[in-house]
């Protein structure tokens, strides 16, 4: 291929990128300075939480080398091609892409930063979206090429960081933050997971992970503290069966704060439109 020749192809996805991205309302890329953190919990069910709502909602799995979504929604089918486009998966109503209908089960991905890159412009540039309200980014840890990736060709408007209380993680999330405001994303605001356990026979709480930490790292840097997330076993066991838990435990305390975070995020972002207007 010419030099010509690629510069064409390179101009040709950007242009079916810009078209894509232009159909989204809003576009959320969830965060987190450190894996292990819930990230994709908390993708999952925002999106859901908002679907609930009454927006439509989709979700772009951009942990490229270790893709959960399709595990946590229970997604085994092939992809479908359409007219050079890719059907994305719909799941109880929201739309879906991973890297994980690409490969088989514990196959590793061995690949350099440029080729995850490049995967997630095409899902970007060649999955048919659609129109959508919102699409939930689930990006893989730490401050890599795929969130830069994802900052320059999606262009989100909110950043959604994850961190659990544990002082370890407050320190990657703080780098998170710093990133979301270099890359000039508008919006930034901080999930709190895994806050504490309730024991179910004596109702006590346990702070496994320490307390308050993700709140102090939002007041730090001026940013909404989104809310605090307790740790409940049917969550995890639920997500391990593809389901999310504020579909079914709509009323339990995990689902109210996902609630609270999704109905906070629409808000900033319906303001910004307001703002514009």
């Amino acid at each position: 291929m010419t030099e010509q020749e690629k510069q064409k192809s390179y101009d040709d996805e950007e242009k079916r990128i810009q078209e894509n991205v232009s159909k989204i309302k809003h576009r959320i890329a969830v965060f987190s300075g450190k894996g292990g953190v819930g990230k994709t919990t908390v993708s999952i069910n925002l999106a859901y939480a908002l679907q609930l709502e009454g927006f439509s909602t989709g979700i772009l799995d951009a942990d490229i080398t270790g893709p959960n979504v399709a595990k946590m929604l229970n997604v085994q089918s092939e992809l479908i091609f359409l007219n050079e486009k890719i059907i994305p998966f719909e799941k109880y109503g929201a739309k879906m892409m991973s890297m994980a209908s690409m490969i088989k089960n514990g196959q590793p991905l061995i690949w350099r930063g440029p080729m995850r890159s490049k995967l997630i412009n095409q899902f970007l540039a060649d999955v048919d979206w659609g129109e959508l309200d919102f699409l939930i980014a689930d990006l893989p840890p730490g401050t890599g090429d795929e969130i830069l990736t994802i900052s320059q060709q999606m262009k989100p408007d909110y950043a959604a960081v994850v961190t659990t209380p544990q002082e370890v993680s407050i320190m990657d999330a703080e780098r998170a933050i710093n990133m979301a405001k270099k890359l000039e994303i508008p919006y930034i605001g901080v999930v709190e997971n895994m806050a504490g356990f309730v024991c179910p026979h004596c109702s006590a709480v346990i702070e496994l992970f320490g307390v308050g930490g993700g709140e102090k790292l939002a007041n730090k840097y001026s940013v909404p503290f989104l809310g605090s997330i307790p740790i409940d076993i049917d969550a995890r066991i639920l997500s391990d069966s593809g389901k999310p838990i504020v579909l079914e435990k709509p009323n339990c305390e995990v689902a109210a704060v996902f609630k609270s975070i999704a109905f906070s995020i629409n808000s900033i972002c319906n303001m910004d439109i307001e703002q514009s207007k």
